[in-house]
């Protein structure tokens, strides 16, 4: 018996699932009883759940889908969108400890106490909440693309128009096989069309009975139902048993997808060379070396700015609990992307281009590859992954509602009307992500979206710890101007017709067609080209215009050869005002494109706020001194301890002026203690073992 396409072990696996989810989310509500416990678990989590929580909350379904999508369409290179994070995993070690000193809730109350502004922190927290409803779709997105890749229909249940619709992504795909060598020039008049139609959408290598829709209600339901009840604690169990999903779901597919491809020889006599070039090539990639390094960077400055990392810092015991907590937490999923970047490849070379969407790509694999109950094991996976995170995340948000929006101005309230709010908002946040999941069709447009976005306040957090003649009004002026660059006037201009049809922001690359390495088929033999199958010989690709301050441009009417250009995807405002002084972007390759966007994401708010900061009001000494003195004060074992700490430190706050690098200036950079350097130094030990990890994955044959 089938149910929408599903078997009944599967559907009854998934329903196990959920019942169990349900269950730990009201046993953990008998211990949450007022804030501190809901939106912190009480301080109480230990490493065992230290290490969970992190590796839950951080590891989302959309992130395995990124990771394998990019790589499906262009090899191993496009895995950085996501797995430029290792760069930055050793800096978690300052930032948490950071974090949990300031001993706070939010990372709201951190503006509010930092720069003494109310303003701030409820800026913040309003950003960040409508960054979360934005965002809040991509979990949503993977589960139900993952579902409908699981529930195909058969051909034979096609309506016309869906059928219409396979059979011209089909031609497309015919046509795109033969760019390299060169269409005539019907074929190549044809190709533009069917080429436009793709970007928009209109074609499909597949049909599904599952209504998205219902997934995402469905999902959203079960998340908001667990985490009103237990709040924070409950995400912690949770993620407990969501990791061991989650290490399932990374690894099922991997030795199924091998033996059906020929193992790692079949995989590269498949795929050619470049598919396992580590940083691609500044030709056939978005991902060269130098945008990997510009968007780690970007990342590096953003990723502080995450309101979760204030949660789960905060919820841990101890300082030493919350760092070793993070980092294993991390690490290991960052080991498990290896096998993300594995299936991305096993897909490439099991469909070629049979497969629309890349985002169907996990589906797609489990669908082929896997057996009744092990289907509805994986889906559990993927549900598994998406709750973890979304989850804590939503408790977080919260927090930040209640504490730096709603307590200021309705002050006085019981603990039990505070938390009743609080639910609320988790609610409103999760069922506004599947608003989000409606509007976006596609994970890569929300990724590139919010690597960059935080650092709209993430530049203000860094400096914050780290040099004290940072002023309010530098962080106010530079806030506005940084979200008006990286968020008002993308988003105006992509849904301003004029601007979309401007014919100065449809500027393209030039095309070019270039010689990348491939192993030899048995056409390339029988044309003289190569002496044997698999030997490694150099063909020719095309590579097709790239939009420059567009996602990109096609036509408004794709079946119109004649019909106007338009501009499709987010608007790259920094990209344009770079422009202003007279650089000529059309020489450029994507990879470039997208490197000089990120270093303005990266380096620009920095120097807004270092040269405002030299000509507005500091802030009163006593309040800068009073927040240094914490935040240099390690957090004692005890909650006694520390509350004794804390006094002395706020009782002589120029007790760590001699532990500076430079004492007596207002850079907060201090000597590194034995503890840091060990730290520091076995998370890059850690980032080089990942990397050759990575690089026996795609040498091994």
């Amino acid at each position: 018996m089938r149910i929408l396409g599903l078997h009944w072990l599967d559907v009854l696996i998934l329903l196990f699932y959920c019942v169990v989810i349900l269950w730990i989310g009201r046993w953990t509500a008998r211990r949450t009883k007022d804030q501190g416990d809901f939106f912190l678990a009480g301080r109480r989590l230990g490493k065992f759940y230290q290490f969970f929580l992190n590796f839950g909350s951080s590891t989302n379904v959309e992130q395995a889908a990124a990771v394998s999508r990019e790589i499906y369409r262009q090899g191993v290179g496009g895995m950085w969108i996501q797995y430029l994070v290792l760069f930055l995993t050793p800096f978690y070690w300052f930032t948490t400890a950071f974090l949990r000193r300031t001993r706070l809730v939010t990372m709201g109350d951190l503006f509010t106490e930092r720069f003494r502004s109310r303003f701030l922190g409820g800026a913040f927290a309003l950003f960040t909440l409508l960054m979360a409803f934005v965002g809040g779709g991509v979990g949503y997105l993977v589960v139900g693309k993952t579902f409908a890749a699981l529930t195909p229909k058969p051909p034979s249940a096609f309506t016309v128009q869906e059928r219409r619709q396979v059979e011209l992504y089909d031609e497309y795909q015919r046509l795109k096989a033969r760019l390299g060598p060169g269409l005539e020039a019907r074929e190549e008049e044809r190709f533009l069309e069917l080429d436009s139609r793709f970007k928009r959408g209109e074609l499909k290598s597949r049909i599904s009975y599952t209504n998205p829709v219902v997934v995402y209600l469905v999902f959203a339901a079960i998340v908001a139902a667990y985490t009103m009840m237990g709040g924070f604690f409950a995400a912690a169990v949770t993620d407990v048993v969501q990791g061991f999903l989650i290490v399932v779901f990374s690894v099922m597919l991997i030795p199924l997808g091998l033996s059906q491809v020929g193992g790692f020889a079949g995989l590269h006599d498949k795929l050619p060379a470049h598919m396992f070039n580590l940083f691609g090539s500044g030709a056939l990639s978005e991902y060269a070396w130098y945008t990997i390094a510009a968007m780690a960077l970007a990342n590096l400055v953003s990723i502080i700015a995450s309101a979760p990392m204030m949660q789960t810092a905060g919820s841990a015991r101890d300082e030493m609990t919350a760092r070793i907590g993070m980092l294993s937490g991390m690490f290991f999923k960052r080991f498990l992307m290896i096998f993300w970047a594995l299936a991305g490849l096993l897909a490439a070379g099991l469909f070629g281009g049979a497969v629309h969407d890349p985002d169907l790509i996990w589906g797609a694999l489990a669908g082929r590859l896997l057996f009744p109950g092990a289907i509805g094991l994986m889906l559990a996976g993927i549900m598994a992954a998406g709750m973890s995170s979304l989850g804590a995340t939503s408790v977080s948000y919260a927090a930040l509602f209640i504490r730096n929006l709603y307590q200021p101005f309705v002050p006085g309230k019981s603990e039990r009307h505070y938390l009743a709010v609080g639910r609320g908002v988790i609610a409103a946040k999760l069922f506004g992500g599947v608003a989000t999941a409606v509007f976006f069709g596609n994970l890569l447009e929300l990724f590139k979206y919010f690597i960059s976005l935080p650092a709209v306040f993430g530049a203000a957090i860094w400096l914050g710890f780290l040099w004290r003649r940072l002023t309010k009004a530098a962080v106010i002026i530079q806030v506005v101007v940084c979200f008006t660059l990286y968020a008002l006037i993308p988003n105006l201009f992509q849904s301003l017709d004029w601007a979309r049809t401007n014919e100065a922001f449809l500027l393209e690359t030039r095309p070019r067609t270039v010689l990348a390495a491939v192993p030899a088929t048995g056409e390339d033999v029988a044309a003289g080209l190569a002496e044997r199958a698999g030997q490694e010989i150099r063909k020719p690709f095309r590579v097709a215009p790239a939009a420059v301050f567009y996602d990109q441009v096609a036509r408004r009417d794709p079946s119109d050869p004649a019909s106007p250009k338009i501009g499709l995807g987010r608007f790259n405002a920094e990209v344009w005002v770079l422009s202003w002084t007279g650089v000529d972007f059309r020489g450029f390759t994507k990879a470039q494109l997208q490197a000089v966007r990120f270093l303005i994401d990266a380096l620009f708010p920095f120097v807004l706020l270092i040269l405002l900061s030299g000509v507005t009001r500091r802030l009163p000494r006593a309040d800068v001194d009073r927040f240094f003195a914490k935040l240099h004060t390690p957090v004692g074992r005890t909650p006694e301890e520390d509350a004794r700490d804390v006094a002395e430190s706020l009782r002589r706050p120029d007790r760590f002026e001699k532990e500076k690098l430079r004492p007596g200036s207002s850079w907060e950079f201090m000597k590194p203690r034995r503890r840091d350097v060990l730290g520091f130094g076995v998370s890059w030990l850690l980032v080089g073992v990942i990397l050759l990890l990575l690089w026996l994955m795609v040498t091994i044959r």
